[in-house]
């Protein structure tokens, strides 16, 4: 069975929820709403990683995240905690602190999981966040992506990382018609390792909204909190191609809705 991953930005930028839950208390009643959901892991972050998103320090990442994962480590049953972070230092601490997986959007990490024994989230990004979608060119996005993500599987595998997942990297560094080829293509990852899909009211999904619904203008975008029929449409469509774990903002629809296709 698919498992769905419930987002949670301890962030005040992140593209759809930035700053909702960038207070403690706040993020940890938002987590246990999540659980209640139905989410089976729960993805913490403390930079946004949207696409102009500048960097944080190491500093800050911790401040936000470190005290949120040891509030709720050993509170949440058989729901796994992950860390959404491309730092070391930041990883480290997480798995101290009680996060059993490492979100890893810079696929570099793969010798802090084997280390502290968490599970490992390889991601494809063309470049950091501020530039990834400056006019981002493949020869065949599909093949590119899937063999940069086998080689880091495999490098995973040899540094001695247990439990790992590949993440094509919908938006990171893809035109719309780059991730509607990787997603038209999800088979071709999930036969190299366990996927994981993040497709949650991303611009593509706005940008289709915004067809469906008549909207115009130069580039016409939903607004993000109005893409959740295709944000549920794209992540049940990858369970239906052996996505492993689809990483959503909409945790009770979307579990309804796997649960219905996979039934």
């Amino acid at each position: 069975m698919a498992r769905v991953m419930g987002i949670l930005n301890v962030t005040p930028d992140s593209f759809s929820d930035g700053g909702r839950w960038l207070d403690r208390v706040a993020a940890v009643a938002r987590a246990r709403a999540l659980v209640d959901e139905g989410a089976a892991v729960i993805d913490i972050g403390g930079e946004s990683s949207r696409p102009g998103a500048e960097p944080v320090d190491a500093e800050t990442e911790l401040a936000r995240t470190v005290p949120v994962i040891e509030e709720l480590a050993g509170t949440l049953g058989e729901v796994e905690i992950s860390i959404d972070t491309t730092k070391a230092e930041v990883a480290s601490a997480a798995v101290a602190a009680g996060a059993t997986l490492i979100n890893d959007i810079s696929a570099s990490l793969e010798d802090v999981a084997a280390h502290t024994g968490a599970g490992w989230i390889a991601m494809h990004s063309l470049g950091p966040s501020a530039t990834m979608q400056d006019a981002p060119v493949y020869d065949d996005v599909v093949e590119e992506v899937a063999t940069f993500l086998a080689d880091a599987a495999r490098r995973g595998r040899d540094a001695g990382v247990d439990r790992i997942w590949i993440d094509p990297g919908i938006g990171f560094g893809k035109t719309m018609g780059h991730n509607l080829d990787l997603v038209a293509n999800l088979d071709r990852f999930v036969e190299i390792s366990p996927t994981v899909i993040g497709v949650s009211r991303k611009n593509f999904v706005g940008r289709l909204h915004a067809e469906s619904d008549g909207i115009t203008g130069d580039v016409p975008v939903a607004d993000t909190d109005d893409r959740l029929e295709g944000s549920i449409a794209m992540g049940t469509w990858s369970v239906l191609q052996g996505v492993d774990m689809v990483r959503v903002h909409d945790v009770r629809a979307t579990v309804h809705a796997v649960r219905v296709v996979q039934s």
